[in-house]
């Protein structure tokens, strides 16, 4: 049996990961703040355990509780591989630094930095024992290696996680049984989040008519596709340990 604990699963990306997941030999533990009916009854119909677990990641202060409940399912003895996948994210505040509310920015970076670095913390520390197959899996942006105006908050947490994942694998890289960590970043998939962008102010984002583009032209890719391609990766042995990648041009 394979475990994978994802993030973010009811909507999104995150859906598009766990319809690719879905197989009879896995286990899909989607933490989320509110459950996909259509992923439950799809992944009973093709013999898939796949449990939903109610979470806001923005309550950093309890993910070690929740990881603790995670592995509560998890036969780690029988597993063939334990899986992370930090997909969760948020793009407000979209505005220049000195218009982002404090409160705001603090919500970020507790959802898009804070709470999938004790997630990987968590899962390290309950698979130190485990001799399966443990990875990592960041899904990260091509913002983390370029600036963009009136994304200072998302740039720099989805750097921050890049840069988390090289250095747990520098860690991991002598143990007995090392948890390799690879981040990914997808391209521009159809979700909420371009919405959210394409409808945010001109001054706050002076890219926003480029993506309002893209969506009209066809270019976005969806989520179903883009969730395909991470999980052939993460299965592969093209899943290169301590890496930061792109794989818009494998689509």
């Amino acid at each position: 049996m394979k475990y994978f604990i994802l993030t973010g699963a009811s909507k999104g990306l995150g859906e598009g990961i766990a319809l690719a997941l879905i197989d009879p030999g896995h286990h899909i533990i989607c933490i989320a703040r509110t459950a996909n009916q259509t992923l439950q009854k799809l992944a009973k119909a093709r013999d898939c355990r796949l449990d939903f677990v109610s979470f806001d990641l923005f309550h950093t202060q309890d993910i070690p509780s929740l990881m603790g409940k995670v592995f509560d399912q998890i036969d780690q003895k029988q597993a063939s591989g334990i899986f992370l996948i930090n997909n969760a994210g948020v793009i407000h505040p979209v505005a220049r630094v000195e218009d982002c509310p404090a409160d705001q920015t603090e919500r970020h970076m507790r959802i898009n930095l804070l709470a999938p670095m004790l997630l990987c913390a968590a899962f390290i520390e309950k698979t130190l024992k485990v001799q399966a197959m443990k990875r990592i899996l960041n899904i990260s942006s091509g913002a983390a290696q370029n600036p963009y105006y009136g994304w200072s908050n998302y740039c720099t947490g989805k750097a921050g996680l890049d840069m988390f994942g090289r250095c747990i694998a520098e860690e991991q890289r002598d143990e007995q049984w090392p948890v390799q960590t690879m981040a990914v970043a997808p391209g521009i998939i159809d979700t909420e989040m371009q919405t959210a962008i394409r409808n945010t102010d001109d001054r706050a984002f002076i890219h926003r008519k480029k993506f309002i583009e893209l969506k009209e032209t066809g270019k976005l890719i969806s989520p179903a596709i883009a969730g395909k391609a991470l999980v052939k990766l993460l299965l592969s042995d093209d899943f290169k340990d301590g890496e930061v990648t792109d794989i818009r041009d494998s689509y």
